[in-house]
Order: structure tokens, then sequence, then C-alpha cells
């Protein structure tokens, strides 16, 4: 921790609620204010009434409103709660990756590799970097999420206004998310849609997955072959009608066609078989966004596949050419 964090948490605060933030519950607002602050800490706080609203004791769910006055003691964050800095190459990466951006909403163009947010052994995620290369912003707070290894479109909500009406759009499948792709085998173009409930469990080891199981939640996708790489692999189209956790990657593994790359899903022979030919990355990419806007505007954003993706999709079209 830096002297001028320890300085920081030395010292009681009162801040102002801004319209922005009515209606939140406290214990998310302290989350915003106490970057870092493990949940167990920001309870005990407020259990011991030490967190005050207009000088008065709160309960963790209780609704704060604009131009209250909120305490807030002096408390010492973990050091391993703090983000690990941000490079150069990615603070320089991660601003060219901009594909839209109004003064409440950001959409990136976010890299394969790079998780969203930190935490589970990631020191640093995009939220985080996202943070520290623009100190001046006081809002910034991510809309969804994308797997670690998926690349494309996130957006990124500069102001709580946003966030809670994308939420709720996306609560009411008003945001059309369009994903691309690369399946092992061919793709037959009358598999248009699969309809199949997806259910998370756990393996002995702790790692989290997902399958198809009638006890599952209901679960879409609609599907569209984009081109063919012969037999070996397809490139598709796909439209996630409902949001389950590894949906995409489930239901092309259900299909028979699972996602090349995918460590978690896709059987090792073909994934090696992927990797000799170049493709070490898992193929998913966001590729495409559309959602109205609170003011009626039409947004739709697109996000290329990285350079050296695009390369290697191009190696694979040269070996396997035919059909597209």
């Amino acid at each position: 921790m830096t002297q001028k964090t320890q300085q920081k948490a030395q010292q009681v605060r009162f801040v102002e609620v801004d319209p922005d933030q009515e209606g939140q519950r406290i214990d998310n607002f302290l989350r915003t204010q106490l970057k870092g602050a493990p949940k167990s800490l920001i309870y005990r706080i407020l259990r011991k009434g030490e967190i005050r609203v207009n000088k008065k004791r709160v309960k963790p769910d209780t609704r704060i409103n604009a131009g209250d006055l909120v305490r807030i003691p002096p408390v010492r964050i973990p050091e391993r709660g703090e983000s690990a800095p941000v490079s150069a190459s990615l603070a320089e990466h991660l601003e060219q990756a901009i594909v839209y951006e109004s003064d409440s909403l950001v959409v990136i163009n976010k890299p394969s590799g790079l998780a969203v947010h930190g935490g589970s052994g990631v020191s640093l995620g995009m939220i985080e970097a996202l943070r520290q290369i623009r100190p001046k912003s006081r809002f910034l707070e991510l809309v969804h999420r994308l797997d670690r290894d998926t690349s494309g479109c996130i957006m990124v909500a500069k102001k709580r206004s946003m966030l809670r009406y994308l939420h709720d759009a996306l609560r009411q499948r008003k945001v059309n998310k369009i994903y691309h792709a690369l399946v092992v085998g061919r793709w037959e173009k009358r598999k248009q849609a699969i309809d199949a409930p997806l259910l998370r469990y756990e393996l002995k080891s702790g790692e989290r997955m997902v399958k198809v199981n009638p006890d599952g939640k209901p679960s879409v996708t609609r599907f569209q072959v984009l081109r063919r790489f012969q037999d070996a692999a397809t490139l598709i189209e796909a439209r996630p009608l409902t949001g389950r956790t590894h949906q995409i990657r489930v239901h092309t593994q259900y299909a028979g066609h699972p996602i090349v790359g995918d460590v978690k899903y896709t059987p090792d022979a073909d994934n090696e078989h992927f990797r000799q030919l170049g493709i070490k990355r898992l193929m998913l990419h966001a590729a495409r966004l559309e959602v109205e806007l609170p003011d009626g505007e039409q947004l739709s954003v697109s996000a290329p596949m990285d350079a050296e993706t695009e390369k290697r999709l191009s190696a694979l079209a040269d070996r396997f050419a035919g059909e597209e």
C-alpha cells in the first residue's frame, strides 16, 4: 500500500451521494468507494455502525438518495487486494481497443487472455486496468462479463444510470450479442438453433462446469454458417437468446462441434490438432453488440478479431481451400 493510500485510509471521509447514484444499496455503494475491500470488511463496518448516512446507522440493503451524506470510517485495505500496476503496453492496447465511447458508456474489444476483473489468482483485470489509466473517471463498472479467453465487445458503464439501464435491457433480452466461433468439423446449415437446458455443476477439483441437463435452465442459441474449411472446421455466427454461463461453448459441444481451443469442452486431440496449425487460443469472439440507448440511439458496435487470429484463419483457409 502506498503512503498516499495509507494516509487516505486513516481519515474519516464524508461522501455526498450524486443523483446518478440514487437508489443504490449502501453495500454496493461502499464497494465502489472502498475498491479492493473484501465484502466481509464492508459488512463488518456496517454491522458495527461505523457507516452512517445522514448521521444514522444503516443496514446493508438501505437505499441511498441523491444528496445523502455518507460517513466512511478509516479502513485499511489489504495489500493483496490492490491491483498490479498497468504496463505501458497494456494501457496503450486498451485505449486502442475502444470501439465506441460516449459520456456514459465505453465498449472495448477485449483481447483473449485478459480477465475482465481481478480475483481467483488474477492480480489485474480489464476493469482495474481501465480505472488505473483513467484516474479522473469517477465511475467505471462492467455491464456484463466475458470469459477470460473470449475476445470481443464488452460494455463498461461510465454512469450509474447507464449501468442500471443496460442491466434492465439485458434482463429483458433487449441486448443482441453476436459471436463468431470456429468449431471442429462441418456444421450443417440446417442446424440453425439449439434449444437445450443448461445446468451448472462443480467437479471434485472445484472447477465449475456446465452441461446439457433436463434439470437445467432453458437455453436457446441461434446459429448461422459463415465459412467452411472443408470438413476440418466451420466458422459460425452464434446468437444466444438466453444468457447462461458457457452457453455457446456447451451448445456447440452438444451439437458435436466444440469450439477450437476450448480446454474445458473440446477433446484434447482436437485442440492439439489445431495447435499444430498455429491456433492456440479459444476461438470465440464477441463480434457485435446491438442495443437501443436511453436517448433512442440504435447502437450497433462491431469489433474485429485481432490481426494474429485473422492471419491464422487465412492460413487455415489456404490449407483447406474449398467451399465457403
